[in-house]
């Protein structure tokens, strides 16, 4: 009895053991057996791409006139203000104008007492040349009367021209706008000391029927812009499409602008080239001095885009999933450049087209070697919300 009461307990913890390695048999043989997740994966193709760089700029009139008085002198009169329209020839300020009216009145005097003089000296050189004429006076006299005559002539052509400079400096009293445009900052009033040397001028006036926006592109934009030198730039300059301006407040101004010229240099400072766009203003929206990005379209013909979460980075550089024959993964380098939707790359080198590649948990639940089930995008059910399954318990 006490043999087989050892012998019980050894044949029960035997029977215990292969059930437990029976069990775990299963267990393996169901983890062995379990069918591979489903991965949205999709196949690569060339395609056109749509996408938009933007660039800070900063709006300036077509042409921004600095007005500043030719004479020296005290405001007397502001005519117009800041942010008005004017028109060419229209008034902007007054001068003192009384010691350029007595300037003037001064050199009339003089021509005229230079006018006298040559009366005078034309009456004498007439008599002596009478007189010359019948052998009374000797030639010399009568040159001498020629000579006090065409002297007298000169000094009139003197005081004629002095008379002429101060009448232009009387009327350089009223400054008068150059051109159709807008009024900017007045710093000056009436009573303040205008002079043509002074650093800073009486207003500016802007024409901004057109204004141009003022942004850079990098070295490798430009080079991006002549196909890297296959094409010259102006070439490449007539060749782009037209511009669009995002405005500071983020709406997108309505008229479209064109670029014009690409500064020849590059600012070793910044390295980048300084480029000029034109842009219509027919409602006078956009004013000298404002602020905003000019947003270049681009279209590319035949290149792959993926999208970005396809993507993962490692050490800096740019990995995909590729999916075999055998539906398993495998890590692969690429190059891409990024569009401007913030969404998709587009591929420069590492892809071919007819590829398959994963586009869902890429660096997170997809890992390399991976086997997959791949399915088409969009083509799994949607998981059933947290809230949902909480209800239902």
């Amino acid at each position: 009895m006490k043999a087989i009461r050892m012998i019980a307990p050894a044949i029960t913890g035997a029977l215990a053991v292969m059930v437990t390695s029976c069990g775990g048999g299963q267990q393996q043989q169901q983890q062995q057996q379990a069918p591979a997740p489903s991965v949205e994966v999709m196949t690569v193709s060339q395609g056109a791409s749509e996408s938009q760089n933007s660039f800070p700029a900063t709006i300036k009139g077509k042409t921004d006139i600095a007005i500043r008085p030719q004479v020296t002198g005290f405001i007397t009169r502001v005519w117009v203000d800041e942010g008005q329209a004017v028109k060419k020839g229209q008034t902007l300020f007054t001068l003192d104008q009384v010691s350029f009216q007595a300037a003037v009145e001064q050199a009339q005097a003089n021509v005229n007492a230079a006018r006298t003089s040559v009366d005078n000296a034309k009456l004498t050189a007439d008599s002596k040349r009478k007189l010359y004429d019948k052998n009374i006076i000797s030639e010399l006299e009568w040159q001498m009367a020629d000579n006090t005559l065409r002297s007298a002539q000169a000094a009139l052509a003197q005081a004629n021209a002095a008379l002429v400079s101060a009448r232009k400096n009387l009327s350089y009293c009223t400054v008068t706008a150059p051109s159709d445009g807008v009024v900017g900052t007045i710093p000056n009033r009436e009573g303040s000391l205008a002079s043509p040397s002074s650093a800073e001028p009486l207003t500016t006036i802007s024409d901004i029927s057109q204004v141009y926006a003022y942004f850079s592109l990098t070295e490798k934009d430009i080079l991006s812009l002549s196909d890297n030198g296959q094409r010259s730039l102006s070439a490449a300059i007539a060749a782009m499409p037209e511009v669009q301006l995002q405005l500071s407040d983020g709406a997108i101004y309505p008229e479209r602008g064109k670029v014009m010229t690409v500064s020849g240099t590059i600012d070793p400072a910044t390295g980048a080239a300084s480029v000029r766009a034109l842009f219509p203003n027919p409602n006078r929206m956009l004013l000298s001095g404002s602020t905003g990005n000019i947003i270049i379209p681009r279209n590319q013909e035949n290149v792959i885009v993926i999208p970005q979460k396809a993507t993962y980075e490692l050490q800096d550089r740019r990995f995909v999933y590729v999916v075999n024959d055998s539906n398993k993964v495998a890590s692969m380098p690429i190059t891409v450049e990024a569009n401007a939707d913030g969404r998709t790359f587009v591929v420069t080198s590492g892809l071919t087209p007819g590829q398959r590649i994963v586009i869902e948990g890429v660096g997170t639940t997809v890992k390399d070697g991976m086997e997959i089930n791949p399915v088409a995008p969009g083509s799994k059910p949607a998981a059933p919300q947290q809230g949902g399954a909480q209800a239902a318990h």
